[in-house]
């Protein structure tokens, strides 16, 4: 069989002679995948945040990747995002020679392109799971040209107060869900006093300027009509919702729902988008 050579996110060439039966994921929704392709049997390590069986060795979390012990493992492959797990951990794998697969989708489309390499490179037949992702991300792009789309604020931290712009992941699902988000343009401005509008920003350089801090005051100025708090990254708590409560106008609905169908790419949005959507629709 010739070897397959794959591309990941980073644009580094993996090489693999043979489907890969020793899988290490430091990715909760990369992850899942691998058991939505029903390769389950060929995961040896996984973080503390994934939903894997417990018989799965631990290796840290996202963050706090234990390096040695994923080395221990002797994995044939390591999926890791670019995003989610630190890079000095990843340059750390990446040195020591590991097949490190690193995602950093940016869209819900982009997450199940990614599946379908995941897929490829596991050799499973996925045909089935990412015709209904596909056909789902249709369905609700098809939608939102049928009704107008509701002002959303969807926060990812409480303090300091944070969220996403329109180059991320999570506002693409928003936006598939039927949200159109109210920061979708607002970059994060270097250093903090700037991004809260009482300095004069800074370059911003190569560091990301996707995940800006606001002020409440900024939120009520953008006027949404729904806002979700996700339970993940950040456990947003029925405190917290009652501060948007009480400084929004009456009539905006503010609800704690699940943050796993905004963040978690590949499998999870097979089920995911229908669900935002049927959650935002419920809030017209």
């Amino acid at each position: 069989m010739p070897a397959l050579r794959i591309l990941d996110d980073r644009q580094r060439e993996l090489i693999f002679l043979r489907p890969p039966r020793r899988i290490v994921s430091l990715v909760p929704s990369e992850t899942q995948s691998v058991l939505a392709l029903g390769a389950g049997d060929r995961l040896l390590g996984r973080t503390r945040y994934c939903d894997a069986p417990g018989s799965v060795p631990l290796v840290g979390g996202t963050k706090d990747v234990d390096v040695d012990a994923v080395a221990r493992l002797r994995p044939e492959l390591i999926l890791a995002n670019q995003e989610e797990n630190s890079r000095v951990h990843l340059e750390q794998l990446a040195q020591l020679g590991l097949p490190l697969f690193v995602s950093f989708p940016k869209t819900v489309a982009e997450g199940l392109a990614h599946l379908g390499r995941l897929a490829k490179v596991l050799e499973v037949d996925a045909r089935d799971l990412l015709r209904r992702g596909y056909a789902a991300v249709q369905e609700a792009e098809a939608a939102l040209g049928k009704r107008g789309m509701l002002r959303a604020f969807v926060p990812i931290w409480m303090d300091p107060l944070m969220t996403v712009n329109g180059q991320t992941y999570m506002s693409d699902a928003l936006r598939l869900g039927g949200g159109e988000n109210v920061f979708a343009e607002r970059q994060r401005l270097y250093p903090l006093a700037a991004d809260l509008g009482q300095a004069v920003p800074r370059p911003a350089g190569t560091r990301d300027t996707r995940y800006p801090r606001v002020a409440l005051d900024e939120v009520v100025k953008r006027a949404p009509r729904i806002v979700l708090l996700p339970d993940e990254p950040h456990p947003f708590s029925e405190r917290d919702a009652e501060v948007f409560r009480a400084a929004l106008p009456p009539g905006t609905k503010v609800v704690r729902c699940g943050g796993r169908d905004f963040s978690w790419y590949g499998a999870q949005s097979v089920e995911g988008v229908p669900r935002l959507r049927a959650l935002i629709d419920s809030l017209r």
